[in-house]
């Protein structure tokens, strides 16, 4: 399988909803580095880098985000595969 590198922006009501760490708790369990950060505009910007299908699981699983968190639209970006982030555990900024 390859490997992929992905930036995702994510719209709605994703901050102050635990959106950020429960993505990192996703992403862990499927073995991707990266990180979750929020942006200024109110939407979040989560970076990943790992295995094509395990970035996929990722991407349908943001459409959802947790419980409390309102969803209104994922834009997906493809970056270069050297593009990841270095090694190390999937973080929130």
């Amino acid at each position: 399988m390859g490997r992929v590198s992905r930036r995702f922006r994510i719209t709605g009501r994703v901050q102050g909803v635990y959106f950020r760490q429960s993505t990192r708790a996703h992403a862990e369990r499927l073995a991707l580095l990266g990180h979750a950060r929020n942006l200024p505009d109110g939407s979040v910007e989560v970076l990943v880098h790992g295995e094509i299908e395990a970035v996929a699981e990722l991407h349908r699983w943001l459409h959802r985000g947790p419980s409390s968190a309102r969803v209104d639209g994922v834009l997906e970006i493809d970056l270069e595969p050297d593009a990841g982030p270095p090694a190390g555990r999937f973080q929130v900024l």
